[in-house]
């Protein structure tokens, strides 16, 4: 019988904000938990990766002067509270889920074991992957990126607020082309700025297919997960 697919979905923590500038809006996380609790009932394995900019950028000011390395783990942090809301939103829909922290703090996360991880996934839960990669200098795409391999997701999928790739910022510039496909060489020559090169690199060379598409919009999580046309598929 084959194994049913397993996707990964990076969503940035400025997602959870809703229209706020920063912090964590209850009805916002209670929509993207509703949409990620379809998209596991549709029998596909679910985990996922939140940033943390939306509690980060409420203290970035005073993070100025700090450390790059103490500044990262207090983003790390950030990500832990942003997965913790997502999990109690998804625990409220009856969806089980498991979140597993590379910063150890038993006492409101798993550690990160990559074994334990993958039998959380094949039980049906939702796993949720907090901290980072615990190291600093990586961004949160690149721990969702290493994470999707551990876990051998077949796609890593990034909600953004734009549909998809595009050739300059569609926010500021009215003619920017979107990209339907793109390869990771294309992404990385032309220095678009959809994802760190570090985490595209790793992509390209364990040839593991991205998809960036619109979080706001409505359904287009299961879209992805059906492996419909939507936003950008970066191969």
């Amino acid at each position: 019988m084959a194994n049913p697919p397993r996707i990964l979905l990076k969503l940035s923590g400025e997602a959870l904000a809703g229209g706020a500038s920063f912090g964590i809006h209850a009805d916002k996380v209670r929509q993207l938990a509703h949409e990620i609790a379809e998209v596991a009932a549709s029998g596909v394995e679910v985990a996922l990766v939140v940033g943390g900019g939306n509690i980060f950028r409420g203290v970035a000011a005073a993070a100025q002067n700090m450390d790059r390395v103490t500044a990262d783990h207090m983003g790390m942090l950030a990500t832990v509270i942003n997965s913790l809301a997502l999990s109690d939103a998804l625990e409220q829909m009856h969806k089980p889920t498991r979140v597993m922290s590379a910063i150890e703090m038993h006492q409101v996360a798993e550690p990160y074991i990559r074994r334990r991880a993958i039998r959380h996934l094949e039980k049906g839960r939702i796993v949720i992957f907090a901290a980072g990669t615990s190291n600093p200098y990586f961004s949160t795409d690149t721990a969702a990126t290493l994470r999707a391999l551990e876990i051998k997701a077949h796609v890593l999928a990034k909600g953004t607020r734009v549909d998809g790739v595009y050739d300059k910022d569609p926010l500021k510039f009215p003619d920017a082309k979107r990209y339907e496909k793109i390869t990771y060489l294309e992404v990385l020559s032309q220095g678009l700025g959809v994802m760190d090169a570090t985490s595209i690199a790793m992509c390209r060379d364990n040839r593991l297919p991205i998809v960036v598409f619109d979080l706001n919009r409505p359904g287009n999580m299961l879209r992805v997960s059906r492996q419909e046309p939507v936003g950008t598929l970066i191969h």
